[in-house]
């Protein structure tokens, strides 16, 4: 019985781990500006909407 409940208590952290990551990786996402990105490279003016 110990081992089927320490298979439920890993199975219970990989997805809170998971569901972390997923989270972090949204913020991360929603956090960029929005608006105009202008760049200039070696081909020129570079301008972008996001």
């Amino acid at each position: 019985m110990p081992a089927s409940r320490n298979l439920l208590v890993a199975i219970v952290v990989v997805l809170v781990a998971g569901l972390a990551v997923t989270g972090y990786a949204l913020y991360q996402e929603k956090k960029q500006p929005e608006g105009v990105e202008i760049s200039v490279g070696k081909n020129g003016l570079s301008i972008k909407e996001k």
